[in-house]
Parts: structure tokens; sequence; C-alpha cells
């Protein structure tokens, strides 16, 4: 059996023996990013039944017939576009079948119970996935780094050609950020570029639009490639011109705590702790009003999932985690600043994968 067929069973293997601990004898996986972690599939409609025996069955439709068979090998493969209900209706006996609650909605659910056997009770699951994805194999991290690499060269060359500055518009520099992306074989963006300007960079998810670059303007740039599944996920800020006071004040805040925050990712350490290094800074400096969201998530198939780093943050990260580290100073009016890295948890110090100098450039 080839290494990526290995480990996606070795995956099968931890989600049915978790499932079994919770008397389910199956479970139906409709969610297109949980159908590829499990298996390998990446077509646009797929589905996964799972015994708790390990065996499987896959179904998509026929646009997929010779896709699913070269991805998944291993696991039979039969046809039907609503691929929930088609799954459970190959079942016969009594079990209990799980589906996934966070995924599923309710038209779709009554589809399944209609489609279910008697016998099969429809059991919801929730979050045994995505726990098993928190950590990362070896594999998974060497094509993080790998994406998060060819994202940086991006930027780095969009600075370099000058690409930023004033009397360009926030949409063009997008627009010139993700064309190089693509060129260094990036499939897409991992989510809409974000390139916010001056005002607009007080606005978290401001997007980008026809608004100028102005001197002394502050830019902030959030971007992402993504590629074969993963994703990356990086910020820097930038200034257009001439420096202001405001501008140096907030960007020096938001990288020491930034840089704190990157410090205290460690195994062991407690989300809300890590986010909390971030944030106390912010606050003593008298901005933690303008500090809006959510220290850092983890980066894997989706560009959000976790951990979370947060307030209300959940759990300690562990060795082979991902984690960002993102906090900011937006002030309404006048500009904001946000700096961002991703993160692998090692066993000590983390490494930081988004490489990209972080001291302020003036452009």
């Amino acid at each position: 059996m080839a290494l990526a067929d290995t480990r996606f069973s070795n995956r099968r293997r931890k989600l049915a023996s978790t499932l079994a601990g919770q008397r389910i004898d199956g479970v139906v996986i409709t969610h297109l990013t949980h159908v590829r972690y499990l298996t390998g599939f990446s077509g646009s409609n797929g589905g996964l039944l799972l015994r708790k025996d390990l065996s499987a069955l896959m179904a998509t439709d026929g646009r997929y017939t010779t896709q699913i068979a070269d991805e998944v090998p291993d696991i039979e493969a039969v046809l039907g576009r609503d691929v929930g209900p088609h799954l459970l209706s190959q079942l016969d006996g009594e079990m209990r079948v799980g589906y996934e609650a966070d995924y599923v909605s309710v038209s779709q659910l009554k589809r399944m119970e209609e489609a279910a056997p008697e016998g099969v009770t429809l059991v919801p699951v929730s979050g045994v996935i995505e726990d098993i994805r928190l950590i990362k194999d070896h594999i998974e991290l060497q094509k993080l780094e790998e994406l998060a690499a060819l994202a940086n060269q991006a930027l780095t060359e969009l600075i370099e050609a000058g690409e930023v500055a004033a009397g360009r518009t926030e949409r063009q520099v997008a627009a010139d950020l993700e064309y190089r992306m693509r060129m260094l074989g990036s499939e897409r963006v991992s989510f809409d570029t974000i390139v916010a300007s001056g005002e607009n960079s007080a606005k978290p998810h401001h997007g980008a639009d026809d608004r100028e670059l102005r001197n002394g303007d502050l830019v902030t740039i959030d971007f992402g490639a993504h590629l074969r599944g993963f994703n990356s996920d990086c910020t820097r800020t930038f200034v257009i011109g001439e420096v202001s006071d405001f501008a140096q004040e907030i960007y020096d805040i938001v990288l020491r705590a930034q840089e704190a925050g990157v410090k205290a990712s460690v195994p062991g350490a407690s989300l809300v702790d890590v986010d909390a290094a971030c944030r106390d800074i912010i606050t003593e400096a008298g901005y933690g009003e303008y500090f809006v969201h959510s220290t850092g998530h983890g980066i894997g198939l989706d560009v959000h999932e976790g951990p979370s780093a947060a307030k209300t943050g959940k759990g300690e990260l562990a060795e082979g985690m991902t984690l960002t580290i993102e906090p900011g100073i937006y002030v309404p009016g006048r500009g904001g600043v946000r700096i961002e890295d991703s993160l692998i948890i090692t066993s000590g110090s983390p490494k930081i994968i988004t490489a990209y100098p972080k001291d302020l450039q003036v452009l």
C-alpha cells in the first residue's frame, strides 16, 4: 500500500476507534474537507461511509468516476449525486450511524433519515474529526511550509517590483499579489486577499477596493495561497512614504505583542495564555479596546481551523499543531496594524514558516 493510503487508513482507524467508544457502529462523512482528510479524494461531490470494523464505501457522481478510482483505489465507490442518503441506503441491519451535525443542513438530514433503512438510527457527531486533525503529520507540515514559502516569495517579488506604492489602488495590489502566487504554483488564494490602506486599515477584514494608496498610509496585506488542499496565511503592514508618530507607535506595540505571542506558543501552553501574551501588551499600552479579534487559529486543510488562541480558547498547545499569531490595533478613522505569522508547534520554540521580515518597511 502506498504511503498516502497508509496515512488515510490510519486516520480512518483513529476515527472508527473513537466512535466505537461512543457506541456508534458507523459514520457518514459528507463534509468535503473531511472526506479529503480521510480518503484523499479531492472532488467537489463525495461522501464516505466508515464502519467500526474499518470497512468503507465511497460515493460520488458520474463526473468523478475516474478521479475517485485514481485517488482512492482502496475503497469501493458507488455512484449517486446525493451522497449522504445514497450511502445510507446501502446499509442493512440494526446499527447506530453518526452524521456530521455541524455540516448537515436540516433538509439534508431529512433526506438522510428518509434514506436510512429500518433499524438504522442516525446519531449526531461533532468535533471528532476536527480533534484528530489538530496534530499534523510530517507530510502535512512539509506541505504547509512549502506553501508558506511560495506565498512569501510572491510578497517579496511584489514589494521588490515597487507594486505597493502611492497612486496604485488596493485592488491592483491585491491582483498583482494573487497573480504572483498563481505563477509560482498556487491553485488559487486561500481567502479573499486583504489590502487595506489608510482609514481602511482600521477594518480587520476590509478586502480590497478602488481606494488609491497615499503618502503616509498604513497598508495591511493579509494573503494566502492554496495548493492541493492546503492553505497559507500571513499578514504584514507597511507604510507609504512617511511614517507618522501614530503609525510608528501602534506598529511597535503590535510587533511587541506578536513576538510575545510567538514566544508563548510552546507545548503545554494554554491557548488562553497565548492570547493573553499578546492582548496584555496591547491593553497595557492603552489600545486594548482596539484589538477586536482573537489572537490566532490553526491552519491546514482549512485556512481557519483548530486550535483557537482566544480569550475563550480551550485546551493546550501540543507538538505538531499549527497556530497563527496575529494581534492587531484598529483605530477607526485613523488606521490600523496587524502582523501575522503561521507557526508549527515543536518540542521547543515554535517554527515560524512565514519568514517575511517584520520590521516596519517604508515603501
